[in-house]
């Protein structure tokens, strides 16, 4: 991506859109397309239309709104903690490992050199027998 890119000035960019068509660019019931209410007005009656709706709301669909928030909510908290938590614990073993790796590593090497220079003073000490038997 190190090539400078292009860009066509007929594309709006997302600024341009948003500057051009306000927030909200749903009519609101009585509004028409050929007379658009002021933002003042438009703000109080989706405001209006809120609080009509959730004025007669029962205790039942209070709790179902209540539970379905919170279900949203800790739906999208979990995957969030669960994606945090998988990295955390991959670094974490990615470091235990290589930790375990080393040292292993080093008893390894330790206990190989101990074996090699048994082996050989073993030899030695055959071939030495073995010579002083010949010179007899």
């Amino acid at each position: 991506m190190s090539q400078a890119q292009s860009f066509d000035a007929s594309i709006p960019v997302l600024t341009e859109v948003l500057k051009a068509e306000p927030l909200g660019g749903d009519l609101l019931p009585g509004e028409t397309a050929n007379a658009p209410l002021a933002t003042s007005t438009r703000a109080e009656m989706a405001a209006q239309l809120e609080a009509d709706a959730v004025d007669g709301w029962s205790d039942a669909e209070w709790a179902m709104l209540e539970h379905r928030l919170s279900e949203r909510i800790m739906g999208k908290l979990q995957s969030r903690v669960d994606f945090v938590l998988e990295q955390r614990i991959k670094d974490s073993m990615a470091e235990v490992l290589t930790h375990a790796l080393h040292g292993l590593t080093n008893e390894i090497r330790i206990g190989l050199h101990d074996t090699i220079e048994k082996i050989v003073a073993r030899a030695v000490s055959q071939e030495l027998t073995h010579l002083q038997a010949q010179k007899k």
